[in-house]
């Protein structure tokens, strides 16, 4: 099951929106967000199985 990190660099400091001007320390929270942020698989298709795989990783993870 994929897990990905989308935004590993906050929209306002992508090279798109360098026109807007925003620099580092503009948005503080998305920025610490971006470090620590992980999308997890979530969607209605699910298995129970793959829920609980899902749930025991991220269990388990904090568990360390």
């Amino acid at each position: 099951m994929p897990t990905a990190i989308y935004y590993p660099i906050p929209l306002h400091l992508q090279e798109v929106f360098r026109s807007l001007d925003y620099g580092k320390g503009d948005f503080p929270v998305a920025e610490a967000v971006s470090e620590k942020i992980l999308s997890l698989p979530v969607f209605p298709e699910l298995e129970e199985n793959e829920k609980e795989y899902i749930v025991n990783a991220i269990v388990s993870f904090f568990k360390e």
